[in-house]
């Protein structure tokens, strides 16, 4: 029996980048107080969102050397601090690329390593590809003091090989820490379409899959976007086991029995019945052909 509690959090954000942090870290506080282990903070939590708009100065909100931040250095002590893992979103500058990366911070405060956002989507109002350089590290699976845990950013999380991949490699958990909300062009709410992809990773790879989204109205010149929460935890059968609703702040929390789960995916056969060697049109633009 491995029992580790995780909890994904909720909060809406201003331009008083200060207090984002702080609220961040008084959300991870009370997670902790409640028993987390592993506590998912949203995506680029520590200002809004900027990517709705392109606008070459919010390139200066990139942080050059993550390690030496006074921002990674709050939650690295934090984590140590209360023995809990944070996985910790940010904008990286490196050289002369900037990516949209995570750090994973482990319980005695070390870093376990980085990850940059695969997927970079473009579109009205998630102007990403104009900031964000595709990243070049690979999925990536950490050995945390409560698990191996696998990381997608927000756009990873619509592809199954983003979930498929990282459970291949070992994880025992997937964590998605997000931003998306209201479509400007698209006259649809994508809050269960959004829920259901990642919950079919869960039912699909048998493993638990944690999000955790912003909520709240932010915006720029001519265009606007509200965030629609919906931060959820689902089990390794795709069921959603704890949820928020679109506009409330806080977190939610859940605990699983790793070893029972990593027991009912080697039972069940799926990754036993794998045939990678029928698999090759995957790798095609059009697979028709």
């Amino acid at each position: 029996m491995r029992k580790v509690t995780v909890a994904a959090t909720q909060m809406s954000i201003s331009w008083d980048i200060k207090a984002n942090i702080k609220k961040a870290e008084e959300m991870v506080r009370k997670a902790a107080k409640k028993g987390a282990n592993i506590i998912l903070l949203q995506e680029l939590f520590m200002t809004p969102y900027f990517c709705q708009k392109e606008k070459y100065e919010y390139f200066d909100l990139a942080i050059d050397n993550i390690y030496e931040s006074d921002f990674y250095k709050t939650f690295s002590s934090l984590a140590k601090e209360l023995n809990v893992v944070i996985p910790l979103s940010f904008f990286e500058k490196c050289g002369v690329a900037y990516y949209n990366s995570l750090v994973v911070i482990d319980a005695d405060g070390n870093s376990l390593g980085l990850y940059r956002k695969t997927h970079i989507p473009t579109g009205e109002c998630y102007e990403e590809k104009f900031y964000f350089t595709p990243g070049d590290t690979g999925f990536k699976v950490f050995s945390s003091k409560f698990g191996k845990i696998g990381i997608g950013i927000c756009w990873d999380q619509w592809f199954v090989e983003t979930a498929r991949i990282l459970t291949l490699k070992g994880a025992e958990i997937l964590f998605f820490p997000t931003a998306i909300g209201s479509e400007p062009i698209l006259p649809i709410d994508s809050s269960t379409h959004w829920q259901n992809v990642m919950c079919g990773h869960a039912a699909g790879n048998i493993i638990p899959v944690v999000a955790s989204n912003r909520i709240g109205k932010e915006e720029e010149t001519n265009s606007s976007m509200t965030f629609y929460g919906s931060s959820f935890i689902a089990n390794e059968e795709g069921s959603k086991v704890e949820e928020m609703n679109k506009v409330e702040e806080g977190f939610i929390t859940h605990t699983f029995d790793l070893d029972e789960i990593n027991k009912k995916r080697r039972d069940w056969g799926i990754f036993r019945d794998r045939r990678p060697d029928t698999y090759k049109e995957i790798l095609k633009q059009d697979a028709s052909k």
